[in-house]
């Protein structure tokens, strides 16, 4: 108990002292003006190859090519997860949910601090088909998210599955590690013709999707017994959460980059205290797994019929829930809040004419003081509370639902 508390403590420790460290020294900055310049000059270089590659421009090559990046895309990870828990295959459910938590995280960290613009629109032809790449395009460039996203998920996916299965015969790994290399290759070469990325960003995401992949796959199994059977897990991995926002590096210009990580890391935060719970319960080994007679499609069918609108009420609902708590306790405290979005009486800000002092502000000032106002962001409590609530049914009020009902 004594060690596991005193490694918890250093870990946390260690994050806290890098938050002060690396704003005292301004590491962002240094960092940005060393990688920075290089980045954009590969940029700048790889535009001729992305021209050369849009000159195949077709209707069917951009259907194909942005549907690729919808299946691969972050809202994708987000309603397929959940099936994924629902589908007796929690083990893998929880890794790829902190898999995907870690690399959203890890990516657009690299992505603020280098600032790195994307590939020049025009002469590049840049194609938006959804709501979500209109937003992804507002980010900045390097690593390529979508990439370094699908090298680590659907490696590990394809580790999953040959541990699953426990099969000897070498062709099936052959097979699989072929297709995970087609679906790489094939989004990397969609983002480049859709206009998004340069080949720079594309190397980059796929070297550090690697990376990710390789330390992943040597520490999963100690992640996931902490989270099952571990002490203090839901009070540290909270503390953790709230130190990520504030270890979040500044970008040159604000971008949805950290709303992304806030969303992300709010779920990953429900999906561990939820977990750790319930894991006794709903999400042992012995579980009931999918096109197995305990679990036949029918009932997996009606599981999603049932989940699926409760998690979305359940959004609705912890998303209300923390406009009006937030608000409501801020007040309490004499905490100055604003709110750029979610609460529109609290949208009076002139922040946005202040914008050499955000630029020059961390995330700390992001989060509880903005410029000269010194009022707290209110949006991103309420947008990491709603996800966690999202995060935290998926894996204990709905599979408390399944039961009552026999599914």
């Amino acid at each position: 108990m004594e060690s596991i508390a005193l490694w918890q403590a250093g870990a946390l420790c260690g994050i806290v002292c890098w938050i002060l460290v690396s704003s005292y020294c301004n590491v962002t900055r240094a960092l940005r003006s060393l990688l920075q310049p290089w980045v954009a000059h590969h940029v700048d270089v790889g535009i001729p190859l992305v021209l050369q590659i849009q000159r195949f421009q077709h209707r069917v090559l951009d259907a194909l090519f942005s549907g690729l990046s919808c299946v691969v895309s972050v809202p994708f990870y987000t309603a397929f997860l959940p099936l994924l828990f629902w589908s007796g295959h929690g083990k893998l459910a929880r890794q790829m949910t902190l898999l995907m938590a870690f690399c959203d995280y890890m990516g657009n960290c690299v992505k603020d601090v280098v600032s790195a613009p994307r590939p020049s629109c025009p002469p590049v032809r840049r194609v938006t088909a959804t709501k979500d790449e209109e937003e992804n395009a507002m980010e900045y460039g390097l690593p390529s998210s979508h990439t370094l996203n699908t090298v680590c998920l659907s490696g590990y996916l394809l580790h999953y599955v040959l541990s699953y299965i426990q099969s000897r015969d070498a062709s099936i790994a052959y097979a699989g590690f072929a297709a995970v290399c087609l679906l790489v290759g094939l989004i990397g070469l969609g983002r480049i013709y859709l206009g998004m990325h340069s080949l720079i960003d594309i190397i980059g995401g796929l070297i550090m999707g690697l990376v990710i992949l390789a330390v992943w796959l040597t520490v999963h199994d100690y992640v996931d017994n902490f989270i099952v059977s571990g002490q203090n897990v839901t009070y540290f991995w909270t503390t953790l959460s709230f130190l990520l926002l504030f270890a979040y590096p500044t970008p040159e210009i604000p971008t949805p980059s950290f709303e992304y990580h806030t969303a992300f890391n709010g779920v990953a935060l429900g999906i561990v205290s939820g977990v750790q719970l319930t894991y006794s319960q709903f999400h042992h080994e012995a579980v009931p797994r999918i096109f197995t007679p305990q679990l036949p499609i029918t009932a997996f069918l009606g599981r999603m019929l049932v989940g699926i609108p409760t998690i979305l009420l359940v959004k609705f609902c912890s998303k209300a829930l923390a406009k009006w708590t937030l608000p409501m306790v801020s007040n309490t405290l004499s905490i100055p809040i604003r709110s750029t979005g979610y609460i529109p009486a609290l949208n009076g800000s002139v922040a946005l004419k202040k914008s050499d002092e955000i630029k020059q502000s961390g995330y700390l000032q992001k989060l509880f003081f903005y410029g000269h106002q010194q009022s707290f962001d209110v949006d991103t409590g309420i947008r990491f509370l709603q996800y966690a609530g999202l995060a935290w049914s998926v894996v204990d009020l709905v599979p408390s639902l399944f039961s009552h009902l026999g599914l």
